[in-house]
């Protein structure tokens, strides 16, 4: 008998904490939502005569649209439309065939050029400083992305991922991660890929301000970007 009711105390005492580490996982995730959507509408109220300056030397500089969009890969493997400002020309998905063979990408699953032709030289400007990363403010409102997390991989990227590596989609993308205060382009892919389940394996609030701290004198310095 006692052993009974010893054993039905453990398992109120099991479910209880269950209870509680999943409000704390839902409270915590509500108050980073909040906390994005907020800080994001703010910077988007901010910035918006950056977003002009941007928007009219974009289009006196070469032909086509101010905003760049394409497919990403977000949380739970969930495609979205993921904007930034176009920095290339109109021509660059058609020219990236003939220049797969000069991939600096250390492992070759990304494509990455320091002098890529494809960049204008406005685009060269907004890259170095990550000017062209700030409509991704507008995938924070809209809950696609948060100000902190995993950067939203391309289905092509995805399709390279081990079951590991699918780690990285446990989570909402970020405009910034931990790899971007770390040596951003200059990291090789699997590198990245590491370093952001060992983010997500260890995320938090503060760590999340600590990121967005170092995210400062990374974009200006504008080291490792291209």
């Amino acid at each position: 008998m006692d052993y009974l009711i010893h054993q039905g105390k453990c398992k109120r005492k099991v479910k209880w904490k269950l209870f509680l580490w999943q409000v704390t996982v839902r409270g915590s995730y509500l108050f980073k939502t909040v906390v994005d959507v907020t800080c994001a509408s703010l910077g988007i109220l901010v910035l918006s005569p950056v977003f002009l300056v941007c928007a009219a030397v974009i289009r006196l500089e070469s032909p086509g649209p101010v905003i760049f969009k394409q497919k990403r890969i977000g949380r739970d493997g969930r495609p979205f439309n993921f904007y930034k400002f176009r920095s290339m020309y109109i021509d660059a998905e058609q020219r990236r065939q003939e220049l797969l063979k000069a991939n600096e990408s250390k492992d070759g699953v990304i494509f990455k050029m320091q002098k890529d032709p494809r960049v204008t030289r406005f685009g060269r400007f907004i890259r170095k400083f990550s000017i062209d990363e700030l409509p991704q403010l507008f995938n924070v409102v809209v809950g696609d992305m948060s100000l902190v997390g995993p950067r939203p991989p391309l289905p092509s990227e995805v399709a390279e991922y081990t079951l590991e590596d699918r780690k990285r989609l446990m989570v909402k993308p970020g405009i910034t991660c931990i790899w971007q205060v770390s040596g951003r382009s200059d990291i090789p892919f699997r590198q990245q890929v590491a370093l952001d389940k060992e983010y997500i394996m260890s995320r938090s609030l503060w760590r999340d301000l600590w990121i967005l701290l170092k995210t400062v004198p990374a974009v200006l310095t504008g080291k490792g970007a291209y």
